[in-house]
């Protein structure tokens, strides 16, 4: 006979042994995983009319796992990517949950075995050069708040750091002179050096040389000497969109955040023949094939490939015509 454990010791133990010590995880990653444990437990609460510390492994089965992610979609409207995250977030607790209680092992297996959902992937999308030096120009740089806005999308623009990266800077993390980049810690707490252009550097020199908000540590302070929070810069950024609107009518119609800046970073150096391993180092991403997805959105390299095809000689065009009534369903469909 199996023995009960109680998913709170489990839990515990996985956060702080699994996670925290022997994996040494980001801040991110926890609140991430406590989120999806929070949604699991409060559901559970609601289903089972337990407490979440008296729940037993048996009570999370794979039907009341899959309740719980039939529920993320329908009540709470969570899209497939949500719900896939909080499914990799649960495989991974079950997975430690393997080693800790051996005797629950088909039950664990169940769960493991529930697939992600498959999705349609979205494309790209990007910003011409135009469009982006129209956002650059909107900042009124007589100002402080407008010689900080313009650098900051300008360094986002040229070295497509993520939002997290960007608002995170200190000014120590730049390095000019020769050989002159931006340092920053990524996704995964990976460091990375990115090369900044002469413009970039000749302007980030110029913005290094004014004094510091209020002694401010961060490269980009807000007007108490903090740091800029994500929807500062979202509401910024949105603000010079509007702006840069009216000289282009184009950017009405985009939905532009800081990760189409930094889409439209990788595009350009897709543009420029830069090969896409040197684009995922640039860009920090885990695997190439993150990468590959600017590939299938640049549709100009599309119709350069294109242009260098034989085309095929035209022949007379005859219709299919199925020979067996199983063929003929088939092709019904």
């Amino acid at each position: 006979m199996k023995p009960n454990s109680n998913v709170a010791t489990l839990i515990e133990r996985y956060f702080t042994e699994r996670l925290m010590r022997q994996r040494n995880v980001s801040a991110n990653t926890i609140a991430s995983y406590r989120d999806t444990f929070r949604l699991l437990f409060t559901f559970a609460q609601a289903r089972l009319r337990k407490p979440p510390s008296a729940l037993a492994l048996d009570d999370l089965d794979a039907p009341f796992i899959g309740a719980f992610l039939e529920d993320l979609e329908t009540k709470r409207g969570a899209g497939v990517r949500t719900r896939n995250l909080r499914l990799t977030t649960i495989r991974s607790f079950f997975r430690f949950a393997s080693f800790e209680e051996p005797a629950y092992s088909a039950h664990i297996q169940r769960v493991l075995a529930i697939p992600s959902k498959r999705h349609d992937k979205r494309q790209v999308h990007f910003l011409t050069r135009p469009e982006i030096e129209a956002i650059l120009a909107a900042p009124d740089r007589t100002t402080w708040l407008g010689r900080r806005d313009h650098i900051l999308l300008l360094l986002a623009a040229q070295t497509g750091l993520r939002l997290s990266e960007l608002i995170s800077l200190d000014r120590d993390a730049i390095h000019l002179g020769t050989g002159s980049h931006v340092r920053c810690v990524g996704k995964g707490r990976k460091e990375r050096c990115t090369p900044l252009t002469t413009h970039v550097r000749l302007a980030l020199q110029s913005w290094l040389k004014e004094p510091a908000r209020r002694g401010a540590k961060a490269l980009f302070p807000n007007m108490h000497g903090g740091r800029l929070s994500a929807d500062s810069v979202q509401s910024l950024l949105a603000k010079y969109v509007r702006v840069a609107g009216e000289r282009f009518p184009s950017l009405t119609s985009k939905r532009v955040s800081p990760h189409v800046l930094r889409h439209s970073a990788a595009m350009e150096l897709l543009q420029a023949g830069v090969d896409c391993s040197v684009i995922a180092l640039w860009l920090g991403h885990e695997s190439i094939e993150t990468t590959q997805t600017y590939l299938h959105a640049h549709l100009a390299l599309k119709e350069a490939a294109m242009a260098k095809l034989k085309p095929y000689e035209r022949g007379k065009a005859t219709r299919f015509r199925p020979n067996d009534h199983l063929l003929a369903f088939l092709d019904a469909l």
